[in-house]
């Protein structure tokens, strides 16, 4: 009997994805990306190489799993064509494992300059995006103005449509921002390379996962980001441009929310973010400086350090219920050790008073003053440790706390990069 597992970050990103979805996918036929651009950076660790994707889905590195781009993927070209290039260096043949909607949207040139003159002129109320375009790619796909992928394969047409979007865009860019226009010829040119390159790519993403399906073939659903970032239930405006929740896989890939079986819900032990917007337990001491240390916190993607802080059970509830999140998987709990003392928040005091809901607006989360519930940390080392009897009993205990807390079974656990370095206590794939 096959199954269709969404897999997805419920925090603000970077929780480790990736390296999940490359372990689930050895029982898998298909992964699917569903939703952001090349803003998502997943490294995978396998044997000691470190591979990091953007917008090939994480399955890639399986040789018998096909890969898909869904058409809720907003797609930058050059990045995929760059990303694909590497792939092959690193001996990968991603091209005919991969198949992607013509419905995802082009990024541009524009976009992207586009994107960085808005950050620039915002200065200190910069949102923190990662200025490669994808919030003005999804602007103009609402609006009905963008390129569809598909579109690049009939350049006439296309060229038309692109030099209407490139009006609107230059006119933004010079009259609003005072930026240089983006030169429309040096777009037709890069179009004609991006329609040979991708064209033989391109598939009917629907009938492919029905296909798979009607084989018993199991899925995967791969999110970018974290459920904290999404457009609607996120820290607004402090977000990205997608909706990063279990409820995208469907819209964004072409499936009926009813074929989903279990969401696995990836968090870190404590909490990152990376950019601007509110951070109740970011930890601007030592403590907070260790963790971002031991855990390598850098963006995948930008390069960006990440703000560090304890695990915040409060708003990760919140992302579980939206979720519909069944079981929980908790990565780099190593970089944890050695702690002394660790703490968990479980409410938000607001001018004297202990909140009963969450605040809807990141303005008054940016006010809210943490309470705090503390465990004893532990002293040994947990890393690379693959059965859960070999963990100190401490760090089952906070594992125990976690889950009671959020209302979910931890069911895996990772305890360093590497792939080999995971617990898996329920297999979502298993009947």
């Amino acid at each position: 009997m096959s199954k269709n597992v969404v897999v997805l970050g419920i925090q603000w990103g970077d929780e480790g994805k990736g390296k999940i979805v490359d372990l689930l996918t050895d029982r898998c036929r298909a992964v699917v990306r569903f939703q952001g651009g090349h803003n998502a950076g997943h490294t995978l660790v396998i044997d000691g190489e470190k591979t990091v994707l953007h917008l090939v889905p994480s399955g890639i590195l399986r040789p018998q799993v096909q890969c898909m781009i869904g058409n809720g993927v907003v797609v930058a070209p050059d990045a995929l064509i760059k990303e694909l290039e590497a792939l092959e260096q690193a001996g990968e043949s991603p091209r005919r494992r991969l198949t992607i909607s013509p419905n995802c949207p082009v990024i541009l040139p524009s976009h992207v300059a586009l994107d960085q003159a808005r950050e620039r002129a915002r200065g200190s109320k910069a949102i923190g995006t990662t200025g490669r375009g994808i919030g003005p790619a999804y602007e103009d796909k609402v609006a009905r103005r963008g390129i569809r992928i598909g579109e690049l394969s009939e350049p006439e047409l296309c060229k038309e449509r692109i030099q209407e979007l490139l009006d609107y865009h230059n006119f933004l860019l010079e009259r609003r921002f005072g930026e240089p226009a983006t030169d429309p010829e040096s777009v037709f040119e890069a179009v004609e390379r991006w329609a040979s390159e991708i064209q033989p790519m391109l598939g009917d993403v629907v009938t492919a996962l029905g296909a798979i399906a009607g084989a018993s073939g199991n899925v995967l659903f791969e999110g970018a980001q974290g459920t904290l970032l999404d457009i609607d239930q996120g820290t607004y405006p402090f977000v990205t441009s997608s909706n990063t929740t279990a409820g995208a896989a469907a819209c964004g890939s072409g499936v009926g929310p009813l074929v989903f079986d279990d969401v696995v819900g990836v968090v870190k032990a404590y909490t990152t973010r990376v950019g601007g917007g509110p951070f109740p337990t970011e930890l601007h001491d030592g403590i907070g400086a260790r963790l971002a240390e031991r855990g390598h916190e850098f963006g995948a993607t930008t390069g960006r350090p990440r703000r560090c802080g304890w695990f915040d059970a409060v708003l990760t509830q919140r992302a579980c219920q939206l979720n519909s999140v069944s079981s929980l998987c908790v990565t780099k709990l190593d970089v944890l050790d050695g702690v002394s003392e660790l703490a968990i928040c479980v409410g938000y005091r607001l001018g004297g008073t202990v909140l009963d809901e969450l605040p809807w607006d990141a303005r008054a989360l940016e006010k809210v003053e943490p309470v705090y519930e503390t465990l004893p940390g532990w002293q040994q080392s947990t890393e690379g440790i693959q059965t859960v009897k070999k963990l100190p009993d401490k760090a089952r205990r906070y594992l125990d706390r976690l889950s009671e807390l959020l209302q979910v079974p931890v069911e895996i656990i990772s305890t360093g990069p590497d792939r080999n370095a995971t617990m898996v206590l329920r297999d979502p794939f298993a009947p």
